[in-house]
């Protein structure tokens, strides 16, 4: 049994234990013990009413009014916040941030998202061929609105088709010893289920604007950050704008089924043209703000969790209905799912994931922190970090878990029985079953945790039920066994961004260049994954962030991926606002 963190088991090295035959021994210790405490806590009690009266208080009050600001400053300097960050005066192209600001270009923006939002252009995961799977073709009519929306984007920058649907927008800069700055989104939308149409305020692909809001698909995830790029580039080149720094766009179109014709390929054709580590930054969409602990948040994603879908078949033998054996392939199947469901992946919270970092920010900014977090944070700091015994509780995880499960998955590797399959008939007995349980895997660990533990839960039950077991082991299918497999989009944690490099700083200034001092920049982490994981080799400086933002629109997630997706016309044009600093402020960083 582990000790608790909170229990002393430390003893002066010359006691002993009484031996407990000894009666007269205890008799004579018991007396004896008891007048030394009472001693100490009589002379305890004398030190500090003096030293009351000499400090007219409490000793512990003193000596924490003296600690404290010691405290506040340690904590501070591990969230340091730089100053808004304003790009040089430029009258012309100051004048773009107060033209978005305006009714006309609020107006002119809410028409071009609405019918960005218009075009159908869903994604699926049994998509064929391009060229021969006709539900491709809808992207040929996204660029060719986007051509006839940004003429001077087409006119004047360099636009590649990437495999044929993939957009790649090149503005060169002046200096060519400079790396590029990526801004990237995606085309394309999950779909929208039919039977989920009549549920819908307004008609998901209509794009309608209600004084407030532009519903319809893809209005949040992320035909928004797409246009706010895309009005970003031409406002630029309206205003004579003429970048050192090469500017990219990079638009994929599979993002929604895992991106491996879209992004892959923009990403490969990227890295032959430039190199690896050839880029300065990319921002994709992603993370955005959160209001906790009485403070408001920005969190660009610096880091991704990993990912794989495990796939576990069961083969038993069929027959008639009417003769059963005691468990049919799917009641084996339920009993290895309940066992999956039965526990859970520990959680742990290592210091290089970027909620350590929320945490430490919130300790040192957040006036309503809690003690207990603040107390366990103080406790791992003066350790020197998580314990290296990994069988050890980690009680600062298991606290700040203790906020919500959308916390909880931030520090711990999830599992989800997402998709179950098998029987075609009420009178025939099963012969094939399969499960998939999704898994988001943690900072620290692998997918090898998972598959290990996956193997010794169905190692045990094929050998309770006289089953074969394949796991991993690339064996095909045969009868009378479980076999579990991994997909092949198995994905290993990805790379943290420095949070401490120039490009985060910049991108930290612009946030609070635009949104105000009071908004808290600290680095975020995705539970799921965006197009980004190609693109690991071309940056070490990639953030997961949707810059847009409205105060009175609560989480501003917009319902992504369900009923009622919408976005919020102020946090659409304040995320051009911040596109607009962004591109200018990284122009002239030094990096």
């Amino acid at each position: 049994m582990e000790k608790s963190d909170t229990f002393d088991s430390t003893l002066p090295v010359a006691w002993k234990p009484l031996r407990a035959d000894n009666k007269d021994n205890k008799k004579q210790q018991r007396p004896k013990t008891r007048h030394l405490i009472l001693a100490i806590v009589a002379s305890a009690w004398a030190v500090h009413v003096f030293l009351s009266l000499i400090f007219g208080g409490g000793l512990l009050d003193h000596l924490s009014d003296a600690a404290w600001p010691q405290e506040q400053a340690d904590l501070a300097s591990q969230c340091v916040q730089p100053d808004p960050l304003f790009p040089s005066n430029d009258t012309k192209l100051d004048a773009i941030v107060d033209y978005v600001t305006g009714e006309k270009f609020r107006l002119e923006t809410i028409a071009r998202l609405s019918r960005a939002v218009q075009v159908k252009s869903e994604s699926f995961d049994d998509l064929g061929v391009i060229g021969e799977d006709p539900r491709w073709d809808v992207f040929y009519d996204f660029s060719a609105y986007l051509k006839k929306t940004f003429p001077l984007i087409h006119h004047k920058l360099q636009v590649e088709h990437v495999n044929t649907h993939g957009l790649l927008y090149t503005w060169k800069g002046s200096d060519e010893s400079l790396k590029p700055t990526l801004l990237m989104a995606h085309q394309d939308t999950v779909p929208v289920p039919p039977d989920t149409i009549p549920s819908w305020t307004h008609p998901p692909w209509s794009g309608a604007y209600d004084g407030k809001y532009i519903w319809g698909r893809g209005a949040s995830d992320c035909k928004n950050q797409l246009i706010a790029e895309m009005e970003t580039v031409e406002l630029l080149l309206e205003a004579g704008f003429k970048p050192k720094r090469t500017i990219l766009l990079s638009f994929g179109f599979d993002e929604e089924c895992s991106g491996r014709q879209g992004a892959q390929s923009l990403a490969a054709f990227i890295q032959k043209r430039y190199g690896d580590d050839s880029l300065a930054v990319i921002v994709d969409e992603g993370a955005t703000f959160e209001k906790t602990w009485g403070t408001l948040f920005a969190k660009p994603g610096t880091g991704e969790k990993g990912y794989t879908d495990v796939y576990v078949t069961v083969r038993m033998p069929g027959g008639h209905s009417s003769i059963p054996p005691e468990h049919t392939s799917i009641g084996v199947l339920s009993e290895l799912i309940s066992q999956i469901e039965s526990e859970q992946y520990r959680t742990r919270l290592e210091d290089e994931n970027p909620y350590y970092t929320q945490l430490q920010c919130g300790a040192a900014h957040s006036p309503d922190f809690p003690d207990k977090l603040k107390e366990l944070l103080a406790k791992r700091s003066a350790s020197g970090g998580l314990p290296t015994c990994k069988a050890k509780p980690d009680y600062l995880a298991l606290e700040a878990a203790k906020q919500g499960p959308e916390i909880k998955y931030l520090m711990q590797t999830s599992q989800a029985v997402d998709v179950i399959s098998g029987g075609i008939k009420t009178n025939a007995l099963p012969e094939r079953v399969r499960v998939t349980v999704n898994h988001r895997i943690n900072v620290g660990e692998t997918p090898h945790v998972v598959y290990d533990r996956l193997t010794a839960i169905a190692g045990g039950i094929a050998k309770k039920y006289n089953l074969t077991l394949h796991a991993f082991d690339g064996h095909e299918e045969v009868e009378s066994s479980i076999t579990v497999t991994a997909s092949k989009e198995t994905l290993e944690v990805a790379p943290i961004t420095p949070a401490d490099g120039r490009p985060f700083e910049v991108l930290s200034g612009t946030t609070r260049a635009v949104y105000g001092e009071h908004v808290i920049v600290t680095p975020g982490i995705m539970t799921g994954n965006t197009d980004t994981r190609y693109y690991w080799d071309l940056t070490k400086h990639i953030f997961r962030f949707s810059p847009g933002y409205d105060p009175t629109d609560g989480n501003g997630l917009g319902n992504i991926h369900t009923v009622n997706e919408r976005v919020s016309v102020l946090n659409h044009v304040n995320m051009v606002k911040w596109f607009l600093l962004f591109v200018r402020n990284m122009d002239e960083a030094e990096i």
